[in-house]
C-alpha cells in the first residue's frame, strides 16, 4: 500500500508523521473522505472546495489544491481497487505541545482503503449529547472527531450503524458522519446548515437531485416521519429501518427508494458533479 505524505508516495509501513504534529496533539487539522470507483474519485471538486473552506475556517494555510489532486491521482494509480475510501488529511503540522501553532508548515496525507457497498437499510439511535450550532468548529470537517467516536461506539452497542444528534435548542441536526433526511406526507426534508450540521457533499447533491426542502425539524420528527434516510460519501442514500426502538417496516419506503435510484443514476452519469 502506498500513501502520499508531504510531497510524494511512500510505503505505508515506513511513512512517518511527527509525534508533535498538531493534528495528533490537539486535533488541529481537517480532512475529506472521497468515494472512489474503479480508481476514479467521485465529486472530488466539491470535496476540495470544502477542504479549502475548512482550512480557512480553522485558520490553516490554504491547501495547494493542485498538489492535492496530484496526490489523489498518484495514490489511486498506485493502489487499484474497485471501490475505495480516499482520505485526505491536512493538519497544522509540527507544533508545540500547547494550542499555539508552530512555524513548520502543514502536513498533507492522502491514503486509500478498500470498502464495500453499504446495505440498502440500516438502524440508527439518537444520543443525549448535542451539536453546538454556534461553536467555533461548526460546519468545518476537522480531525477533532472524538465526540463522533464516542457516539458511534454507543450506536454499535445498540446494534446500529449511526448515531443522530440534536443541537443545543433541541432541533434535529446530523449523524456522526452523515446527514439525515425525513419524509413527511410524501415530501423530503433535511435540517438546514444553520442547525449546526456539516454541509455534506452527498447531502447537497441529494437536495439538488430530489428537490428536498431544508427545514428546521424537532427531534421528535424521527418518531413520526413516514420514512428516514441517511446520506454520506460512502452511504450515498441509505434507508433507515429502525430509529431507537421504532421500527420502520418495509424500508426503503417508496420515496427513499426513488431518491436512491435518482442518486445512483446521476452519480453514474457524472463522477464530478
Amino acid at each position: 500500500m502506498k500513501i502520499w505524505l508531504d510531497g510524494g508516495l511512500q510505503d505505508i509501513e515506513s511513512a512517518r508523521v511527527s509525534v508533535l504534529d498538531h493534528g495528533l496533539t490537539v486535533g488541529d487539522g481537517i480532512f475529506e473522505t472521497v468515494k472512489t470507483v474503479n480508481g476514479r474519485p467521485f465529486a472530488l471538486t466539491r470535496h476540495l472546495d470544502r477542504l479549502a473552506r475548512s482550512a480557512r475556517g480553522l485558520g490553516l494555510p490554504e491547501p495547494d489544491l493542485d498538489e492535492v489532486r496530484r496526490a489523489c491521482a498518484a495514490v489511486l494509480g498506485a493502489n487499484p481497487m474497485p471501490l475505495g475510501r480516499l482520505r485526505i488529511t491536512f493538519t497544522g503540522g509540527h507544533g508545540p505541545l500547547g494550542s499555539d501553532r508552530g512555524e513548520h508548515g502543514p502536513t498533507l496525507v492522502v491514503a486509500l482503503g478498500d470498502t464495500t457497498r453499504r446495505p440498502d437499510s440500516t438502524a440508527v439511535i439518537t444520543v443525549p449529547w448535542t451539536r453546538n450550532e454556534r461553536g467555533a468548529l461548526t460546519g468545518l470537517k476537522t480531525t477533532s472527531y472524538a465526540e463522533n467516536v464516542v457516539a458511534l461506539a454507543r450506536a454499535r452497542e445498540h446494534g446500529a450503524s449511526e448515531a443522530l444528534f440534536g443541537n443545543t435548542v433541541g432541533r434535529l441536526c446530523e449523524g456522526t458522519g452523515s446527514n439525515v433526511f425525513v419524509v413527511l406526507d410524501g415530501e423530503i426534508h433535511t435540517p438546514p446548515v444553520a442547525s449546526g450540521c456539516l454541509a455534506g457533499i452527498t447531502r447537497a447533491l441529494a437536495v439538488e437531485w430530489t428537490g428536498a426542502a431544508e427545514t428546521d425539524l424537532p427531534m421528535d420528527v424521527l418518531q413520526r416521519a413516514d420514512e428516514v434516510f441517511l446520506t454520506s460519501t460512502l452511504r450515498d442514500v441509505q434507508a433507515v429501518r429502525r430509529v431507537d426502538d421504532r421500527e420502520l417496516p418495509g424500508a426503503p419506503g417508496p420515496v427513499t427508494a426513488k431518491a436512491m435510484r435518482i442518486f445512483d443514476e446521476h452519480a453514474t452519469a457524472d463522477l464530478d458533479p
